[in-house]
């Protein structure tokens, strides 16, 4: 029998609960478990005028931010769409069924302005960190370190001439945060060479063809995290050239040091951190075994004997070549000896041009030069470490952990969408990369304790 149509029929009351309508098991209530915003009120009062109309609720924007990039909720327009129907969202957000949604141009004026200036996103991502910690998910003994290119808002086609510069009529916020940033190691100074083109909407952003396609204009997020649940222990945004990756990862971990006394044992990351200014840093300055391959260009490919065929003697402070010779800072003694170490931090270590000659080896060895000579860095102990960890069973492991960082990023750009900023200039890729990076702990939390927070929050 078929059943009859059905309509509207009014009531004259209704009762209607947000939270029996909320799924226990959907992902807002989990991380809502985790979400302690009770400081920020206090932290944002000096950015805020005492008279006046009151504004819109700090605690709901930001809510309203942890949702967008929660669920790769890129655009902010149609976040406010979405939390206005989505009742899952009004509830994550307090906003009740009557509750008013605010214009996404709020969302600009407020970043820009308060947010921006009280640097409040950073404050969000150490308080979640905060609770990581809380919750014994941090161990605190090894950290991995890598760096990902994600495209700035830039096009590709309006490029101009890096050795032209910009334009004296170029303006706008993202250019005069590019000019406030020259001399900040991660953007402007990380190195002296000419970028081939310049993005007038966002010149901070790196022109790059890393991925091996078409070049791009991008930035690079830098994450440094835990390896025993994948959390983030710190993240920083910096142009995309490995020497300002470089420099982050430094800040990072000291930063880390600083802030949550978090000294880690070992440190993982690929060739990128293998420098021997890098490996000196961990070994000498902190004490932290480097995991990280040596990055090293002495290997020759024209057949002749490389750097790894001489026997460095440390006793004798001199190398000792295939034929049993001895390469030596200085082979004779001259009026006014020249200084050991070069600019580069590099000591030459040189064959006597008599071995040389009679040598049945060196067509094999210096072919076109009279006698050879070997390079070796003032931090070569540093890389010597490297290498010797580099053969044990533990650097396995490393490697094998050091993917957790790749994951995060596969994570960050198919999962939460954030393969292209919307937000241009080194502040807007900041911001961006603090609340995706609150976004991914505030996930890993959720899934790691499903049940809720195991402790109080501090």
């Amino acid at each position: 029998m078929m059943g009859e149509r059905t309509g509207v029929q009014e009531a004259l009351f209704y009762e209607f609960s947000l939270e029996r309508h909320v799924p226990a098991g959907h992902l807002v209530r989990a991380i809502d478990g985790f979400v302690d915003l009770s400081g920020i009120r206090a932290h944002l009062r000096p950015f805020y005028s005492e008279t006046g109309r009151p504004s819109i609720d700090p605690e709901l924007m930001i809510r309203m931010l942890l949702v967008g990039y929660c669920f790769g909720i890129r655009s902010e327009r149609r976040l406010c769409e979405e939390v206005h129907l989505n009742l899952a969202y009004r509830w994550f957000c307090r906003l009740g069924l009557d509750g008013r949604v605010p214009d996404h141009s709020t969302f600009s004026k407020n970043r820009h302005g308060r947010f921006r200036d009280s640097d409040l996103l950073r404050h969000l991502f150490e308080t979640v960190l905060q609770r990581c910690i809380a919750e014994g998910l941090v161990g605190g003994e090894g950290f991995a370190v890598d760096a990902s290119l994600i495209k700035a808002e830039a096009s590709r086609q309006k490029g101009v001439e890096g050795e032209a510069g910009l334009s004296p009529q170029a303006a706008g916020r993202a250019v005069e945060e590019y000019l406030a940033v020259l001399d900040d190691a991660a953007f402007g100074a990380a190195t002296e060479v000419t970028p081939k083109f310049l993005s007038p909407a966002d010149p901070a952003a790196r022109w790059t063809g890393a991925h091996g396609g078409q070049a791009f204009f991008a930035y690079s997020t830098n994450y440094l995290i835990d390896v025993e649940n994948a959390i983030i222990v710190d993240v920083e945004a910096t142009t995309a050239i490995r020497q300002a990756e470089v420099l982050a990862a430094k800040r990072m971990i000291e930063r880390s040091m600083d802030r949550f006394d978090l000294y880690p044992a070992r440190l993982m990351g690929d060739s990128a951190y293998g420098s021997a200014d890098m490996l000196a840093w961990l070994v000498y300055e902190h004490g932290i075994e480097p995991h990280v391959p040596v990055f090293d260009k002495s290997g020759r490919r024209d057949g002749t004997f490389s750097r790894a065929d001489f026997t460095y003697d440390r006793e004798a402070d001199a190398y000792v070549c295939p034929a049993g010779k001895l390469l030596r800072q200085r082979q004779k003694a001259y009026r006014a000896p020249k200084p050991l170490v070069d600019e580069d931090g590099m000591m030459r270590y040189r064959s006597s041009k008599l071995d040389c000659d009679g040598c049945a080896l060196k067509p094999r060895c210096c072919p076109t030069t009279p006698a050879r000579k070997i390079p070796r860095s003032i931090h070569e102990g540093a890389r010597d470490m490297a290498r010797a960890i580099a053969g044990t069973d533990a650097y396995v492991t490393s490697r094998r952990q050091r993917k957790k960082v790749e994951m995060l990023f596969a994570h960050l750009k198919r999962i939460l969408k954030l393969d292209r900023l919307r937000l241009r200039g080194p502040n807007g890729a900041r911001d961006e990369f603090h609340l995706a990076a609150t976004a991914q702990n505030l996930r890993k939390l959720a899934k790691l304790l499903p049940s809720g927070p195991q402790t109080s929050p501090a």
